[in-house]
């Protein structure tokens, strides 16, 4: 697979089809491509050009544990770039929890070079920020605490990192353990503040101001609310709201997701072709 550098991390990523408007896709947590893979091969079918990519931190890209701003923000300034160089700009930018995330901050940070908004599995709410914030910054922050850098290395996430990207071990090991716990409480905190907000990483007006045609499916667990995405919906000015899961589950996450990639790519073809950009 291609490798782009973008703002001095090396990007994994992959184009799915060869020529129509440009789709930039982005999987939730901390999932590699493959995550939405499936999708983006179903929207390619349908005469779409397909972004993928690793994010930082993710996948096959690069580990770098620093910056000031939200990891999220991070993403959505990578992704930005990303389209650039590929002189993919504008594109529709659409993703599923994180990845939804990632999109919004997209939209939010660089408004001229979005097209639409592809939006599902919306993430938001008190347990949401708690959770995530625990997931991806904290038990990270207790290991380096307890066992320095080498027990990060061990843990979950960084061994997944590790295992697909064998130099990432000496990277993570050569970081200095407070600085580590720094940027990890950091990151960790945006999540925390965020937990009144409508979704996380976005206020009531930085919904509003979003101009460009949305479409939303709410997600169906309690990490992802039904009631986040009908919210963000009604926020966001020229959006459309489709339940898929009309059901909300009493569960940290929903499983059924990962199969539904073909009525997720009919649902957001027919959103496209009426809304935004048929292909030719």
């Amino acid at each position: 697979m291609p490798v782009a550098t973008v703002r001095g991390v090396h990007l994994n990523y992959e184009v799915l089809g060869d020529s129509g408007p440009w789709v930039a896709l982005n999987p939730g947590g901390r999932r590699d491509i493959s995550g939405v893979r499936p999708l983006g091969q179903q929207l390619a079918a349908r005469g779409y050009r397909v972004l993928l990519h690793d994010r930082r931190n993710c996948g096959l890209s690069d580990v770098l544990i620093e910056g000031g701003e939200p990891e999220f923000q991070l993403w959505a300034d990578d992704l930005h770039e990303l389209l650039r160089q590929l002189d993919a700009l504008p594109a529709i930018v659409g993703g599923s929890s994180s990845g939804c995330r990632t999109s919004l901050l997209t939209a939010l940070r660089h408004p001229e070079s979005v097209r639409a908004l592809l939006l599902w599995r919306v993430t938001g709410g008190e347990f949401a920020a708690k959770r995530l914030a625990e997931n991806y910054y904290g038990q990270y922050i207790t290991l380096a605490k307890q066992g320095g850098m080498q027990a990060v290395c061990e843990g979950e996430h960084f061994a997944e990192r590790i295992a697909a990207n064998p130099p990432v071990r000496d990277y993570v090991l050569g970081l200095d353990v407070d600085r580590f716990i720094s940027v990890m409480d950091n990151w960790q905190q945006y999540f925390l503040r965020d937990a009144e907000l409508p979704v996380i990483g976005a206020t009531e007006d930085d919904l509003r101001s979003i101009k460009v045609p949305t479409f939303i499916i709410p997600g169906n667990d309690w990490t992802h609310p039904r009631r986040i995405g009908e919210n963000a919906s009604r926020l966001i000015p020229d959006s459309e709201l489709h339940i898929l899961m009309p059901k909300d589950e009493e569960v940290e996450l929903s499983e059924p997701w990962d199969g539904q990639a073909g009525e997720l790519a009919r649902l957001f073809a027919d959103f496209l072709g009426r809304r935004v950009a048929q292909p030719v």
